[in-house]
């Protein structure tokens, strides 16, 4: 069977019992496991979900309207989607790299959209970096490279230990913390190779607090809904959030300025009428650096942590924003606030098994445990549970309350070693 033929074969669609009184029709760039809920959601609100995923057995085709198989690096074909199905607005949730595709979409159909400038300069790290440097907001010092001579001059400027990662690729792959010149030396070449411009950026390592933020822009005004701690596992997974703790530790001058530094970067970057996701890290120092900043509701669960900790949904204000509704006040304050964590399920160090899954036993003893609000695993029979390197190591979560952070984490932390899956020891799981 060749593309088109998958492609048609993968296509579902069900707008005929629709078709009786009018539906505004929103695309999805993107519809994994991470999108599902949103598409959902997004039907639930009464709006026909088109969506695009290069991948036949996305969770989200199954649950949209119209499900298509699009490789979405392909700007013009999910164009074309979009233009078939007359869609009056186009979002992506969690993917990085469907940012530019959405912000191009939305310019070819003339919809509400973030601009395909803007976009371009919150999906490439270096355009990002040099424009944060230009407008003076605090960062860590960098320099952009794309062959070993330039590493090598690069790392003179930003010195050891720093870290290394592609300029345009997402989920922690190609991230490496380097210690040396030997380390950027042997590390360059799969760092590269996770960049589809085949570009990296050499920054200072700093030592610290990571802050995640969520983030409303209406037009000129920018508005912090949560910042929240990310803690983060030793080892070569170094960059990955396991854990969210809201609200965040900081307190007093330190809080106002990471508040403050969020919402600078925000502005700084161009965006209006869009959901962002500033990364902080505050240091030993007093110093708040900005580490980098999405342009979309973020994965990792966050747009729950928002949910559950204030009562603020953001994918219903990437929905309205997409389809070019007003976004009032009262769609951004907060409703209440309480002590919040998510723990991901993940493998050494983490709750879950190292080996290839046998069984995924049943997760009531997990939802049902003290402080639980919601729980679930991203696992299948015949899978292999890796130790942590990047993002897609997640292979679950558990997102707890109590009277205190500390608390709502000693929940979460119970409820994931509750959770039952059955492994049987691999050579390959050991990677």
């Amino acid at each position: 069977m060749d593309r088109d033929e998958l492609a048609h074969a993968a296509r579902i669609d069900r707008p005929a019992r629709l078709r009786s009184r009018p539906m505004r029709t929103v695309l999805f760039v993107g519809a994994g496991v991470h999108q599902r809920r949103a598409i959902e959601q997004a039907r639930e609100r009464g709006l026909r979900v088109v969506a695009v995923d290069a991948d036949p057995e996305a969770a989200g085709l199954a649950v949209a309207d119209a499900g298509e198989v699009v490789d979405f690096s392909d700007v013009d074909a999910v164009v074309d989607v979009a233009r078939r199905h007359g869609v009056d607005g186009v979002l992506t949730i969690s993917a990085d790299r469907a940012v530019p595709v959405v912000a191009a979409v939305a310019e070819a159909l003339g919809l509400p959209g973030i601009g395909t400038e803007t976009a371009h300069t919150m999906t490439n790290k270096v355009v990002m970096r040099r424009r944060l440097a230009e407008l003076g907001v605090p960062q860590p010092r960098f320099a952009a490279v794309r062959s070993l001579q330039e590493a090598r001059v690069a790392r003179d400027e930003v010195g050891f230990p720093a870290v290394l990662k592609p300029a345009d690729s997402g989920g922690q792959r190609g991230v490496f913390r380097v210690d040396s010149p030997d380390d950027v030396d042997r590390h360059l070449h799969a760092t590269l190779a996770e960049s589809p411009t085949q570009e990296a950026v050499l920054e200072e390592f700093v030592d610290g607090l990571e802050l995640n933020g969520l983030a409303a822009a209406r037009g000129s005004h920018v508005t912090l809904l949560t910042l929240s701690d990310r803690l983060r596992p030793p080892g070569p997974g170094f960059g990955v959030g396991w854990i969210h703790v809201y609200p965040s530790s900081l307190y007093a001058d330190a809080l106002e300025e990471a508040e403050r530094v969020a919402v600078t970067a925000v502005h700084a970057l161009g965006l209006r009428d869009g959901v962002a996701f500033p990364q902080l890290i505050a240091d030993d120092d007093g110093r708040v650096l900005v580490v980098e900043v999405a342009a979309r509701v973020p994965g990792g669960q966050m747009a729950d942590l928002a949910r559950h900790a204030i009562g603020v949904d953001v994918v219903d204000i990437a929905l309205r924003q997409a389809l070019g509704e007003e976004v009032g006040d009262e769609d951004v304050r907060a409703r209440f606030s309480r002590p919040l964590a998510i723990r991901f399920l993940t493998a050494s160090p983490g709750p879950l098994p190292v080996g290839r899954v046998r069984r995924v036993g049943s997760l009531e003893s997990a939802r049902a445990a003290t402080g639980v609000l919601q729980a679930d695993v991203f696992l299948t029979e015949g899978e292999v549970i890796r130790p942590v390197h990047v993002d897609a190591d997640r292979r679950g979560y558990v997102i707890a309350t109590g009277p205190t952070t500390v608390l709502a984490l000693e929940a979460a932390e119970t409820a994931a070693r509750l959770v039952d899956v059955e492994v049987e020891q691999t050579a390959d799981a050991a990677v």
